[in-house]
């Protein structure tokens, strides 16, 4: 029954301590808001400056995941290149370790304890006060309380050793076999963080394990090698259905990773023995926390000139023209595998640029529809069969961005990340609207070919400008998307929308002058009907550019310039 007890014990502390973690990352990521994702804008192509944005980011949040979730979401977005990234997430990397430095000194050299209570009772109250209101800072304040609560019940719950000496035999058992042993404990370490999904309180329970003697030094090394290589999960997670370029950074990752444990495991006795020389007598958990700072730091001077190396073979593990949708032509949202409801802020960008891709396909219908219905004779089942592939396609990025769109809403802690979600919702729905208008109009020159109809030179010629228009409009939209503007933008589209509507106007009388003399009655009615669907496409995209600037006015981040990403569909 006791050992039942202790058990529970444990795993309730454990829990305690990973909540913890992950309300001060949360907590931490909700102050800083915005600013926190313009850091990564910084990164050039200097490969110190890209470590240093990555150390510094992971520092802010206390989370590597959370940076490499960042960092994937920036490459997919094209805003970051693939050798940007890889430095980033080296920086990622050597940021974690300073969560081991904080529980090390804070959790077992200093007895923080008396401080974690009075830590959660004011974060509670800045969360749940009328007049404190401050969600954002009592989650930190709250979390950070937690952490170091679970942390005391973590080191008061492990049992004590001297009580089972069965089981530090079999510990020692399992440790005294050399280079297999560490093999084995590195194995443990990755499937540690994998299970716990952070390596931050993977390396905690580490610390804790080895404080309370249940680990020596050598085994506790190990398990934080393997919990390097486990940590590099989350970042191939956040990839899964993103761009070649994100998942080659994810890939890279892996390989930077897993490479510095191997080079270490050759040099694995000397390099334990350099940190007993620099720690001294030090406690075991800042000797731990010295030895995975300085695996990191080494493993990242090591391999930031090989940065170019490293591309090349994510970029052999990864080639171009690896499909980044599902196979058979449908459409899934790349974060789908990875947003779980929380930090939608990290995804907004990436959301976006699927948002562009959206645009980009319904603008090519608009133009191949329209070439369709001024050559009726150029209709060919093959011709309509991609229209109504891409018109499918769109469907389901409607369906699919707007139940992301709709939980971002639902979960955002920043009433921007909110706007610009109910933005792009906006513009989601339009661009279906302008989709299925364009393949409308498809469809009447389908009509016009199988039913021999004869539509008139001159009625050609005049809805000529007016089509032109229409595209030209959509492209606007696009390009506004790709590279944010300002209200001269909005007053251009609406002028352009009402040059529609007076040609609309035009068009029409001059269509009911044909029929009065005599022209084919349905012919000049499918004239009207794709004035009808030209007319509908200038009021979405207006209602487009509104919510482009609207969106652009509350995130600044959003005004960053996107690029055509080249693995696209298309």
């Amino acid at each position: 029954m006791m050992a039942i007890y202790q058990f529970f014990h444990v795993l309730g502390s454990l829990g305690l301590l990973v909540y913890g973690m992950r309300l001060l990352s949360d907590g931490v990521q909700r102050v800083a808001g915005d600013r926190l994702q313009s850091i990564l804008n910084y990164v050039t192509a200097n490969r110190c400056a890209a470590v240093l944005t990555g150390f510094l980011v992971t520092v802010l949040v206390q989370s590597s995941s959370a940076t490499t979730v960042m960092i994937v979401s920036f490459v997919n977005a094209s805003l970051l290149s693939l050798s940007q990234a890889i430095g980033a997430i080296m920086g990622a990397n050597v940021g974690t370790t300073v969560t081991g430095w904080v529980i090390a000194l804070l959790g077992f050299s200093v007895d923080i304890s008396a401080g974690a209570l009075p830590a959660v009772g004011l974060g509670a109250i800045l969360i749940f006060s009328k007049r404190l209101r401050r969600p954002d800072l009592g989650e930190t304040l709250l979390g950070f309380g937690l952490l170091f609560l679970g942390l005391s019940f973590l080191k008061d719950a492990v049992p004590d050793i001297g009580a089972h000496p069965e089981i530090l035999e079999r510990i020692a058992l399992l440790s005294g076999r050399g280079i297999l042993s560490v093999i084995l404990f590195v194995g443990v370490g990755a499937l540690l963080t994998v299970i716990v999904q952070s390596s931050s309180a993977a390396v905690t329970i580490t610390l804790t394990m080895a404080y309370a003697g249940w680990i020596d030094f050598p085994v506790a090394a190990a398990i934080i090698l393997g919990e390097n290589i486990g940590t590099t999960v989350t970042a191939n997670l956040a990839a899964v259905g993103g761009t070649v370029n994100g998942r080659r950074a994810a890939r890279a990752h892996l390989v930077f990773n897993a490479l510095g444990v191997l080079w270490m495991l050759i040099l694995f006795p000397q390099a334990l023995r350099l940190v007993d020389y620099i720690a001294g007598s030090r406690l075991l958990p800042t000797r731990l926390a010295l030895f995975h700072t300085g695996f990191n730091l080494v493993n990242t001077f090591i391999f930031i000139w090989f940065v170019p190396l490293l591309t090349h073979l994510a970029e052999r593990m990864v080639p171009d023209g690896a499909p980044s949708a599902v196979p058979g032509g449908a459409y899934q949202v790349p974060i789908a595998a990875t947003y779980a409801g929380s930090h939608p802020e990290l995804y907004l960008l990436e959301l976006r640029y699927e948002v562009v891709q959206m645009s980009r396909i319904v603008e090519s219908m608009i133009s191949d529809s329209w070439s369709l219905f001024r050559n009726p004779l150029e209709v060919t089942e093959e011709r309509l069969l991609s229209l109504k592939d891409r018109e499918d396609y769109t469907d389901q990025m409607q369906e699919q961005i707007s139940a992301v769109l709709a939980s971002f809403g639902f979960h955002a802690s920043r009433e921007s990340t909110t706007a610009a979600a109910i933005a792009l919702l906006r513009i989601v729905d339009e661009l279906e609207s302008i989709a299925d208008s364009s393949y409308n109009v498809a469809l009447a020159a389908d009509r016009c070919q199988r039913k021999k109809i004869t539509i008139s030179d001159e009625a050609i010629r005049e809805l000529e400008p007016y089509a032109r228009r229409a595209i030209d409009f959509a492209g606007l939209v696009d390009q506004r998307l790709l590279t944010p503007g300002n209200d001269e933008d909005l007053r251009q589209a609406r002028r352009l929308e009402e040059e529609i509507n007076a040609l609309r106007n035009i068009l029409k009388k001059s269509s009911r002058r044909r029929i009065q003399q005599g022209a084919d009655l349905k012919g000049e009615l499918l004239v009207l009907d794709v004035i009808s669907h030209l007319e509908h496409m200038g009021d979405y995209a207006l209602n487009i550019a509104e919510a482009i600037r609207h969106m652009n006015a509350r995130v600044p981040l959003l005004m960053k310039t996107l690029e055509p990403r080249p693995d696209a569909p298309a």
